[in-house]
């Protein structure tokens, strides 16, 4: 589990990092990337599975642990590129990355860590 400093909550908080448009895509996840920060605080991170994707609530949420996990371990490792010039991002899954194993998101999260 992420740390509460590191969690994106406010829904004004996600609209505000959709609306900024910097994007990368990988594997069947999506990374929006809000605006760049300016002082030194923490990056806010958001997970999202749209209900559009699968009907269960089971596999969402399991897609959603998977890349929550990911990022915590590159997180830990101190491997994340130059996402953490950004005030706030968005993994979003899609039905590509459902079946995936959780190396196969690992991957696909720090690929589009590395194009942002």
């Amino acid at each position: 589990m992420l740390p509460k400093r590191y969690r994106l909550k406010k829904r004004a908080a996600f609209k505000a990092t959709y609306r900024v448009k910097h994007c990368a895509h990988c594997g069947g996840i999506t990374l929006f990337a809000g605006i760049e920060k300016k002082e030194d605080t923490p990056t806010k991170v958001g997970f999202v599975v749209s209900k559009k994707v699968h009907k269960r609530a089971v596999k969402r949420n399991r897609l959603k642990r998977l890349m929550r996990e990911s990022y915590r371990l590159l997180l830990k490792e101190n491997n994340l590129y130059n996402s953490q010039k950004y005030l706030s991002l968005i993994f979003v899954g899609s039905e590509k990355a459902l079946g995936k194993t959780f190396n196969e998101i690992k991957n696909s999260v720090k690929t589009a860590l590395e194009r942002l």
